[in-house]
């Protein structure tokens, strides 16, 4: 069966996940940020933020654990993503990424959702992803 026949607008999915120190280190060896803000205590306690914070596009990268296995799901292909960096994440808090689908193109297989990160019910991070389903053969 054909997942496209399964999605309706207004479906919802999402992932949670801690930020660690641990996590922060291994984001930013695989990405190459190694900003100070991120990085160093002493750096970040001079800075606005007071303390270290994560990566944004560490919890923006969320969105992508919750359309490869949740919604849509196996086999999609990520195209586009919008992102506002509305409030920064520190270590210690619990980043719950939402995805809601808010169109469906059934002729060129692409779906729009709506993504916002929230940490204690604050969004910290919004933006709109388009996503492409393919058909699978069977």
């Amino acid at each position: 069966m054909d997942p496209m026949q399964n999605l309706y607008i207004g479906m919802t999915a999402q992932y949670s996940q801690t930020v660690s120190d641990s996590d922060i280190k291994a984001f930013s060896g695989l990405s190459g940020d190694k900003n100070p803000v991120h990085m160093s205590d002493e750096y970040a306690q001079k800075t606005m933020f007071k303390k270290r914070i994560a990566h944004g596009f560490m919890s923006a990268s969320y969105f992508s654990a919750i359309f490869g296995t949740k919604l849509p799901g196996e086999g999609c292909v990520y195209l586009s993503q919008t992102l506002k960096f509305i409030k920064p994440v520190y270590i210690g808090d619990t980043v719950t990424a939402i995805v809601t689908l808010t169109k469906i193109n059934s002729r060129s297989r692409r779906l729009t959702f709506d993504t916002i990160c929230v940490v204690k019910n604050e969004t910290v991070i919004s933006g709109v992803a388009e996503i492409y389903l393919p058909k699978i053969s069977e």
